[in-house]
């Protein structure tokens, strides 16, 4: 043998040894085979149930289920996306967050490449959409939950204001925006109480249903131009609070919670996913609201998912099998039933029996499905823009500050001012 033969086949040799202990060192950290998923996610979901379900159809597969509150979730990921290290196999993504981590595509795995094609069919265009690249070649998640929004409204405050209280009647008297103001301030008159609990809820009225937001697609704000959808929406709480139809209940505040208890006013325009907080923090509610499609004007989608795999797994197949279940229809009828209450991505869900025909108790055995179900017809596509979260906390702000006698041109423009200095950081 020569010695460049030797040496070859060597070489060889050393490979095929460094070969054998690499994938004996795989089988020995995933135990013989085994695949561990470690999966973020935040709020409540019913995800460690269907995860455990999943295990049980799945011999070998282990998802082990992490959740934490809706910021510390997004900034930790963020954080571990960016260092390239420590970032799970699975991870969840609010909708308002989504276009942060796109500036990051490189640390996620495309989904496209992965067969989610196949399965595209199966959701709502507009939210589908959403989780794309601006190129539409680059999937960043599956669709789970979405927000769309419905009318929740208290009885006997209706009652109260000598108002009909019955949904059919309820939709009849409130199909336009002027309506709904002429309906707040009769309520107000009557009952003394506001018609929104506040100022983020009338704020929330136009830009939840908005086609464009803050920013046009390649990121220039528009807050600035006339006839803008921020604007718009800013000056319909600045009206409202003027009629004095906007009450002073900060969300997720424990005063709001008291007030959404109590019946402190008469309307929430919440979305789908509001009922299942309302179950658990409003037990003297029961039975005292309805829920009705809100005006044209007033669609619109609040919340929603997206279940991504970060680049940086080794088990990218077995993640994405695991995750297009999660999401598939039989999988998100499961979510809508639980205690969660995830609202479907997939209209197909729409159809099944078990949807229809349910009903909840806590709105006086209404079956609500219908009326979200209904509101996804007029919600369509829309960009955000990476800093979306921060500037939609400034406007927020100057509107606090409004309710509390600031003047509401000035605030304006504070707001907008504050908001370039947030995007050019």
């Amino acid at each position: 043998m020569t010695k460049s033969k030797f040496l070859w086949t060597l070489g060889l040799l050393l490979m095929l040894s460094f070969s054998l202990v690499a994938c004996g060192d795989n089988d020995e950290a995933s135990g013989d085979g085994e695949v561990t998923l470690d999966f973020w996610v935040f709020g409540a979901t019913n995800y460690e149930e269907l995860a455990k379900e999943y295990e049980d159809q799945n011999p070998g597969v282990t998802i082990k289920v992490r959740t934490a509150e809706t910021d510390e979730h997004h900034n930790g990921l963020f954080t571990s996306l960016s260092a390239g290290s420590g970032a799970p196999d699975i991870a969840m993504l609010e909708v308002d967050q989504l276009d942060r981590f796109k500036d990051a595509q490189d640390r996620f795995s495309n989904l496209y490449d992965l067969g989610a094609k196949v399965v595209q069919d199966q959701y709502l265009d507009w939210k589908w959409k959403i989780g794309e690249n601006s190129d539409g070649d680059f999937l960043f998640g599956l669709p789970t939950d979405i927000g769309p929004k419905a009318m929740f409204y208290r009885v006997d405050v209706f009652e109260e204001a000598g108002l009909p209280t019955e949904p059919s009647e309820v939709e009849g008297l409130i199909q336009t925006k002027d309506d709904f103001l002429q309906v707040g301030t009769q309520i107000k008159e009557k009952t003394g109480k506001p018609m929104v609990d506040s100022m983020e809820m009338a704020y929330r009225a136009i830009i939840d249903g908005a086609e464009q937001s803050f920013f046009d697609n390649e990121g220039n704000l528009l807050i600035e131009n006339a006839g803008n959808s921020v604007k718009e929406a800013y000056d319909l709480a600045v009206e409202m609070d003027e009629i004095g139809l906007v009450g002073e209940f900060t969300m997720w505040t424990p005063e709001w919670g008291n007030a959404v208890n109590n019946g402190d006013f008469a309307v929430e325009m919440g979305a789908a996913w509001l009922k299942g907080w309302m179950l658990g923090n409003a037990p003297d509610a029961s039975g005292k609201f309805r829920v009705a499609t809100l005006p044209s004007e007033f669609a619109g989608n609040w919340g929603g998912s997206y279940i991504s795999i970060p680049e940086e797994t080794d088990h990218p197949e077995e993640a994405y099998a695991f995750v297009e279940w999660l999401v598939s229809p039989e999988s998100q009828l499961k979510s809508f039933q639980s205690e969660a209450g995830l609202f479907p991505s997939s209209p197909e869900v729409y159809e099944m029996e078990d949807f229809k025909n349910t009903t909840d108790e806590f709105f006086g055995g209404q079956s609500t499905a219908q009326y979200f179900a209904k509101a996804t017809e007029d919600i369509s596509y829309i960009y955000k823009g990476p800093d979306y979260v921060s500037v939609h906390n400034e406007i927020l702000t100057a509107l606090e500050n409004v309710q509390q006698g600031a003047d509401p041109d000035s605030e304006w423009g504070d707001a907008v001012e504050r908001i370039k200095g947030v995007i050019s950081r």
